[in-house]
């Protein structure tokens, strides 16, 4: 459980915005349709699954931006920008505060991380002590999950609001379990995550939350649930029978 209540207690459509064209992108996926209502967050960790193009990267995006972080990743102090793709739905967003203010914040791409990296560059090559938040090197000169992990163990920290879309896309499954439990530490330590993600590992924290995104909205899910951990599952219980339909096909 984490120490302390969350920076943010939930997400909903922002007053006076029933002009949205319900019929357009972003409005028209139904994981964003879904959140009409509104949506609450875990006060440390909250996860969105779902296929490709399910909303999930949209949605977390939206409430990075929203929060008041880069669209292409980094804090609320990175003000690099290589292309405006980012959704109108950020702006449609209220996020309901809790009591705390953050004292640190991230927005982590997997899609974007390199963008971030170099930027990062050129705000710390005059620094005094250059990328002593992140481990004391580059992330250009690391391999991309020795870069995440290093981001994670150096310039994650206590109190902190983070958001991270598919971090597993670096990462081998060790480096996956060595990130849950860093996310674990911080949790215990006043930070609160929001997480979309495949993998099954990442997906373990204690007492999370998961929503689901599909066709049918968003849904609040238990782990055994979620596709990523029924998929793999089933793959691995039965892996020859499994490949066999498969490449039958």
């Amino acid at each position: 459980m984490p120490a302390s209540n969350g920076f943010i207690r939930s997400v909903e459509i922002a007053p006076g915005e029933d002009e949205i064209d319900r019929g357009a992108y972003p409005w028209n996926v139904p994981a964003v349709a879904g959140l009409v209502d509104g949506v609450a967050l875990d006060p440390g960790v909250t996860y969105l699954v779902g296929e490709n193009g399910s909303g999930k990267s949209t949605l977390i995006e939206a409430f990075a931006v929203a929060a008041g972080l880069n669209p292409e990743g980094g804090s609320r102090n990175f003000a690099h920008s290589t292309r405006d793709s980012h959704s109108e739905l950020s702006r449609a967003r209220r996020l309901i505060r809790g009591e705390r203010r953050p004292r640190t914040d991230f927005f982590l791409r997997a899609e974007s991380f390199f963008t971030a990296a170099t930027y990062l560059e050129t705000i710390e090559e005059d620094s005094e002590r250059p990328f002593a938040a992140y481990g004391g090197k580059s992330l250009h000169e690391q391999s991309h999950g020795e870069s995440f992990l290093a981001l994670l163990v150096n310039r994650f920290g206590p109190d902190g609001l983070y958001f991270l879309d598919e971090p597993e896309a670096a990462l081998s499954a060790q480096n996956c379990l060595t990130c849950l439990r860093r996310m674990h530490e911080l949790t215990q330590q006043g930070s609160q995550f929001v997480i979309a993600t495949h993998s099954p590992i990442l997906l373990a924290c204690p007492g999370a939350r998961i929503y689901e995104c599909s066709e049918d909205g968003l849904q609040r899910i238990d782990y055994d649930d979620a596709e990523p951990v029924r998929l793999t599952r089933s793959f691995l219980d039965s892996r020859e029978r499994f490949v066999e339909r498969l490449l039958a096909e």
